[in-house]
């Protein structure tokens, strides 16, 4: 079972942002800015690629939504999105706001916030996705 399994089921805190059946999406314990999300299918499946194409689409049309309430709430130039799917075995994007042409867009970076102000990020983003 993955830490991602386990925060899906409850028995790892996460600043969660959005839930259906399929899918699950929480704040970045290590963000790279600002309002940094990993949305993950529920599925345990290791590489993102090996998603049944239902999944796979499904995973992004629920990603849409939460990207777009990221830019209500924190006004970036636009919000990215990076696969990379090695720091945990189960398939993720990570939706990074980003605030400047010059921000370093990588996963290498972090920038650390208390846990107070991290229940904040999430309130903001969940308030837009209403």
């Amino acid at each position: 079972m993955t830490i991602f399994t386990k925060i899906i089921k409850g028995e790892i805190p996460s600043n969660k942002i959005a839930e259906d059946k399929d899918h699950f999406a929480f704040l970045d314990i290590s963000p790279a800015s600002k309002g940094h999300v990993l949305v993950i299918p529920k599925q345990e499946v290791d590489y993102i690629f090996d998603l049944d194409d239902e999944l796979l689409q499904s995973l992004i049309r629920f990603a849409k939504p939460i990207a777009k309430a990221l830019d209500r709430a924190f006004k970036p130039l636009r919000t990215g999105i990076i696969v990379e799917g090695l720091e945990v075995p189960h398939a993720h994007i990570h939706l990074i706001p980003v605030y400047t042409k010059t921000q370093d867009f990588s996963l290498g970076k972090k920038v650390d916030y208390s846990d107070e102000k991290m229940a904040e990020i999430a309130a903001a983003i969940r308030r837009e996705l209403k």
